[in-house]
């Protein structure tokens, strides 16, 4: 056998063992994570109303943890755990090192933040545990800086897959997050293997099972219904911006009045959600929100429960508070096709779906990836609709995102006149200073 082939199969066997060691353990570290938190949730604090008076205290803890024990220093640069996939985004541009503790004091923070009653997910943690895991993969087999990027990618993968029960898109996922307009190819062997591995560990090895959304009924191919569909579609990507930016500026307002400490930031935001709980009323939007989530699929909500979840959300994560952003967008994007369902002549639980995955599109920045979450979610139904929603939500949402770290390689049209190699922040700063 030649050389180069004997590299080529060497290569290959290499991504697929490194894959599969970190598909295994993210899938089991992500087990624990789902079942805990579904515990702490549903089963402790969903029966204690109570528990809500401890979300500031409990945001104290939060921030005595990231400020004590969330920043390290490697290679006279600082990583900050705070930062959470922005930081796992830019170790996989070679900017940052994601610390081998970083699951370890991410998973703390969702529990605290889940079991008092924040507004999160649960997903952006086993998402950062990957790169903890594909961190110490890489420093145990001290693995080539090219790789490097790649198993970090992989450990993103693994957690995505294992965290939805969706391999097929955790394997995308891995690679389409870190940047717009450009896909790292090659890096599809280990992803695939890692998002594979670690949901068949969730789901086969563990038997943890993952909540089902079923789309009842789609509407018949035409063009009036693609043009509804367009419609509907520009809604969801201007709902996914304003979460994103209601996000990001809580954040920065927060850190500006407290000087950056983590503690105090906190402290206020648990009380503010505590006021908000109050002034609602029943506690459907802290947590996950799983049952309204479920029950846009069947009949109607509140109308304006996506507003509520947006601000819920965006204030919990703005002020300081750790867990995922899937979810909320996911409920977001469902409560809000629900409440359009009464001036839009379409199934109530196809806009609900068709809310999830194009809120989910237009944060995220992933087209791909949430178009095949919709085919794995939904059993391939409604593709050709799902298709244009996640392009459409896509262009629409521009160059914001839920994680400012993401580069830029394309910009998403030409209308849009940016530079390579830009990320959504930089972006952002510059949109500021030109208005100015």
């Amino acid at each position: 056998m030649s050389v180069k082939y004997k590299n080529f199969f060497s290569v290959l066997g290499q991504w697929i063992f490194f894959g599969s060691i970190i598909g295994l353990i993210v899938g089991s570290t992500t087990t624990f994570l789902l079942e805990t938190n579904d515990y702490l949730g549903d089963d402790i604090r969903a029966k204690r109303d109570w528990l809500i008076f401890f979300l500031p205290f409990g945001g104290i803890i939060i921030g005595y943890i990231y400020m004590n024990y969330g920043k390290v220093f490697s290679n006279n640069t600082l990583n900050d755990i705070s930062k959470s996939n922005n930081l796992v985004i830019e170790s996989v541009h070679g900017k940052k090192e994601v610390p081998r503790r970083m699951g370890l004091i991410v998973y703390l923070g969702t529990f605290i933040t889940v079991l008092f009653g924040g507004s999160t997910g649960r997903e952006g943690a086993a998402v950062q545990m990957g790169g903890s895991v594909a961190t110490a993969v890489n420093k145990f087999f001290k693995v080539n800086k090219i790789d490097t990027k790649i198993l970090m990618m992989s450990g993103i993968s693994a957690g995505f897959g294992a965290a939805f029960g969706a391999p097929i898109t955790g394997a995308v996922f891995g690679i389409e997050m870190v940047s717009l307009g450009k896909l790292k190819m090659e890096a599809l062997v280990p992803c695939l293997v890692s998002s594979f591995v670690g949901h068949y560990v969730t789901t086969a090895a563990w038997g943890h099972h993952h909540e089902e959304f079923i789309v009842k009924s789609l509407p018949e191919i035409s063009i009036i219904t693609f043009l509804k569909v367009i419609l509907v579609s520009v809604i969801f990507s201007l709902i996914s911006v304003l979460y994103c930016q209601m996000r990001h500026g809580i954040q920065k307002f927060s850190e500006k009045i407290f000087n950056k400490n983590h503690i105090k930031r906190a402290f206020f935001g648990g009380i503010i959600i505590v006021a908000l709980t109050f002034i609602v009323g029943p506690q459907d939007y802290n947590g996950r929100g799983l049952e309204m989530l479920e029950h846009s699929f069947k009949e109607d909500v509140p109308p304006f429960a996506f507003l509520a979840k947006l601000v819920f959300t965006a204030v919990t994560l703005g002020s300081g508070f750790v867990g995922g952003e899937a979810i909320p967008l996911f409920f977001i994007g469902a409560t809000l096709g629900n409440s359009l369902h009464t001036f839009i002549d379409l199934p109530l639980s196809f806009l609900a779906a068709l809310g999830l995955i194009a809120v989910f599109c237009g944060g995220a920045n992933t087209p791909i990836s949430a178009f095949l979450l919709a085919m794995e979610m939904f059993d391939g139904e409604g593709l050709e609709y799902f298709f244009v929603a996640c392009l459409v939500s896509y262009l629409f949402s521009g160059h914001h995102g839920l994680w400012p770290s993401q580069e830029v390689y394309e910009p998403k049209s030409r209308l849009y006149h940016l530079p390579p190699g830009e990320t959504i922040e930089t972006v952002e700063k510059k949109k500021k200073n030109t208005t100015k």
